[in-house]
């Protein structure tokens, strides 16, 4: 986008073609590939002031980044490769993906490559060469907006599927269900529809895989559950 003062008629959109050079009026195709926005306005007020305009004021931004994209890829609605659009945040990524599925985990990890150029989405553990933001994405939905990064090229933004818990017994609606980060036995059966009459809320247990092995233990409802948990709610003897 760019804004000649006092020559409306030159101002406007202009696109940067695959070799790197623009076409402006007046002047013809003029570089731009490589430079900074402040080069590249230095180097249009030299070519306007060159026989045509007596110390012409320019200004250049960047509307949308055709050449830069991130990649989405995971528990959202839209997967796939994003184009960059000035200084885009993870909050917007994911909204232009479709946000996050129910199946979604309570983050996401921004895995940023060091490598100069990238020609494909990169997973966690692919590459020993990126570095892992992990945003917790419950906190962004809050307004916590420290945790809203700006993306860059060659971005891929990984949002997985949530670790599972079952709630099976007394309850309304015994099944899997998607375990975000501090979630307590009473919300786990909160999200299996509650106890029923008959349920035993004192002798509630949980099943639990440690060391391999399987071992069951006496809890409250105000314990944490952890990933591959099954809760057990018992019937009342009377």
């Amino acid at each position: 986008m760019i804004t000649v003062f006092d020559q409306q008629d030159l101002g406007g959109k202009y696109t940067v073609d695959a070799d790197g050079t623009m076409s402006f009026p007046l002047i013809g195709r003029l570089k731009a590939g490589g430079l900074t926005l402040q080069q590249l306005e230095d180097a249009l007020r030299k070519a306007l002031a060159d026989g045509f305009f007596k110390n012409p004021q320019v200004n250049i931004g960047v509307e949308q980044y055709r050449s830069q994209r991130v990649f989405v890829v995971g528990e959202v609605r839209a997967p796939g490769p994003y184009q960059l659009s000035g200084e885009m945040t993870l909050i917007e990524v994911l909204a232009r993906a479709g946000s996050t599925t129910q199946d979604a985990a309570g983050e996401a990890m921004i895995v940023r490559s060091k490598a100069a150029t990238i020609d494909g989405p990169l997973l966690p553990g692919q590459s020993a060469a990126a570095d892992v933001i992990r945003v917790d994405i419950t906190d962004l939905q809050s307004g916590r907006l420290s945790q809203n990064a700006v993306l860059r090229d060659g971005d891929t933004i990984f949002v997985p599927r949530a670790a599972l818990i079952y709630v099976f017994g007394q309850v309304r609606n015994p099944g899997a269900y998607a375990l975000q980060k501090g979630t307590t036995v009473l919300q786990a059966l909160s999200l299996a529809g509650g106890v029923t009459d008959r349920g035993a809320t004192g002798r509630i247990r949980i099943a639990r895989i440690v060391a391999g092995k399987k071992i069951e233990i006496r809890t409250t409802t105000e314990d944490a559950v952890e990933p591959g948990d099954t809760i057990i709610v018992p019937e009342r003897f009377f």
